[in-house]
């Protein structure tokens, strides 16, 4: 896990939770819970990046985030997540009858800095498997995978590949424009809220 941000267990907790109630915010209201900077320490106000992801016995149910740190993150959780379940154009608006399969994970991204590569063999050499977040750029084609994609993806060659694809680029397209970015990020994640409900009734 990425060491640009630590935060202990009550912190990933009110994460987690205000992503939560957003979502749920968010049935009856069509927008993200707001939420009182003052009612939550400086790890939390910081500015960072964020995504957050939304999954359905464990396939992929939505997924929005931002690349650059224009909210604080407290704030960035809640409005990512009624985003991930409301807003992704991939995906059917989240339904009530689901929501209590819906797995949440939070990644707050670390600030991506520039990658000099001269080739795609050279970019290829530079990546690190499960821990490099990567972003391409030429003209008005951009995509960004996270980290957590090596999962599924777990070689290099596949994993920009298909980064090229998803930014509507040739499989082997390659030119000295595209600008290249790496990030890491700091994960935290919850199971589904059926099984959440379970534990926390259990005391766990």
């Amino acid at each position: 896990m990425s060491q640009f941000i630590q935060l202990n267990a009550e912190q990933q907790d009110l994460l987690l939770n205000i992503a939560n109630e957003s979502i749920a915010y968010g049935f009856d209201h069509d927008c993200p819970i707001a939420v009182d900077l003052c009612d939550y320490d400086q790890a939390l106000t910081a500015y960072y990046a964020t995504f957050v992801t939304l999954t359905e016995h464990n396939r992929l149910r939505g997924c929005i985030g931002t690349l650059e740190a224009i909210h604080p993150l407290i704030e960035s959780v809640s409005r990512n997540g009624f985003s991930a379940a409301f807003r992704d154009p991939r995906f059917e608006p989240l339904q009530r009858s689901e929501f209590k399969n819906i797995s949440i994970e939070i990644s707050i991204l670390s600030t991506a800095e520039d990658v000099e590569a001269d080739s795609e063999e050279m970019l290829l050499n530079s990546l690190v498997p499960g821990q490099d977040g990567l972003i391409i750029q030429e003209g008005i084609h951009q995509a960004t995978f996270l980290p957590s994609v090596w999962e599924q993806l777990p070689q290099p060659k596949q994993f920009l590949t298909q980064l090229k694809l998803k930014a509507g680029l040739a499989a082997d397209y390659w030119s000295q424009q595209i600008r290249v970015k790496k990030y890491s990020a700091y994960k935290i994640s919850r199971g589904s809220n059926s099984t959440w409900q379970k534990n926390k009734v259990a005391g766990k």
